[in-house]
């Protein structure tokens, strides 16, 4: 068995490719495969003419990330001890791959980790996908060391530690390949988004940790599948929340979870509908009819629906929402 492969998903990607596979094909040691999720462009023909010895896995169509991710990684079932899933606009750092997974040689209790994201565009400031490590309040909100919300610290070093986390980001996300094949991978209901936060909750669930490891820095553009204002985005961010929230929490405590929630969502709704933002208050309204719409589905794949609480985060925030808007604790260290 191959220590770690590092695994690209691509979906009409050939301009990320030919801007950020450079890079890591030249700074990893690891085997470097792709993905591809049926494209439709020319991305897989600059592979193959390009990086002929870099190993294709084709899909038969498009099945996000959730679903292109477990169905390519069965390809590789049995052959790695690790896995690098790698978002295909992540520019990485010479040894990168090497520190990451002799960190988890050293951890065997964590079940995946991420290094630290600063962002391409301006490489000073911190990611907002997944930054200094990734955690959940107590209404299943994500939000990181170095972004709350939408506001993104500048690095100064202060991430530059190792820790617990609740989640690791799916832009750069090392996992254990026997793990994430035991517990069926990522649920591919999400299509995209927040899958990562569920696989984790998952794996803490069974007893393994997440972790962060901030002498590793990865760059990573953001937004090459939807933008943060797209509204799909923000669909599928409110519909695969409370999608998680309903199967991972307790069956005492999603009603009041999804209570509040709505007071809040619904709110958020109005404010963009006076601001002129139709289409973001729609996709707030069309989150929650999906999750409605498809809660019978969605029942008949949790059947192992915990009664009791779920395991504590290891977050000591219970509402980032109030704490940023209402108390201006904008920065993790004042939470």
């Amino acid at each position: 068995m191959k220590p770690c492969a590092i695994v690209i998903l691509n979906f009409n990607g050939e301009k990320m490719l030919k801007t950020f596979f450079p890079s890591v094909f030249s700074r990893s040691t690891y085997d470097v495969l792709v993905i591809d999720n049926s494209s439709s462009d020319s991305s897989v023909d600059f592979l193959e003419k390009n990086y002929p010895q870099v190993r294709i896995i084709q899909l038969a169509e498009n099945f996000g990330y959730a679903g292109g991710y477990n169905w390519g990684l069965e390809e590789l079932k049995d052959q790695y001890e690790y896995y690098i899933l790698l978002n295909s606009d992540v520019e990485v750092t010479d040894g990168w791959d090497l520190n990451l997974i002799s960190w988890m040689g050293e951890n065997p209790d964590y079940s995946a980790i991420q290094p630290k994201l600063l962002s391409w565009q301006d490489k000073s400031k911190f990611d907002y996908a997944g930054a200094g490590g990734g955690f959940l309040d107590s209404l299943g909100y994500p939000y990181c060391r170095g972004r709350i919300w939408d506001t993104i610290e500048t690095d100064a070093g202060q991430y530059d530690d190792n820790t617990q986390v609740d989640w690791a980001s799916g832009a750069c996300f090392v996992v254990n390949a026997q793990h994430f094949h035991q517990l069926g991978g990522f649920d591919a209901h999400y299509f995209a988004h927040m899958e990562e936060i569920d696989l984790c909750w998952r794996m803490r669930r069974s007893g393994w940790k997440i972790g962060y490891v901030g002498r590793v820095s990865v760059f990573h553009l953001g937004g090459a599948t939807l933008d943060r204002s797209n509204p799909r985005k923000l669909h599928l961010n409110i519909r695969n929340s409370l999608y998680m929230l309903f199967k991972l929490e307790s069956q005492a405590k999603f009603p009041v979870l999804f209570l509040s929630k709505a007071f809040i969502e619904t709110a958020a709704a109005g404010f963009y509908l006076l601001t002129g933002k139709r289409e973001l208050a729609k996709a707030v309204v069309e989150g929650y009819l999906d999750f409605i719409k498809t809660k019978s589905m969605i029942e008949k794949f949790t059947s192992s629906k915990s009664a009791v609480d779920s395991i504590p985060s290891q977050s000591k925030v219970r509402f980032v929402f109030w704490n940023y808007n209402f108390l201006g604790r904008k920065i993790y260290s004042d939470l």
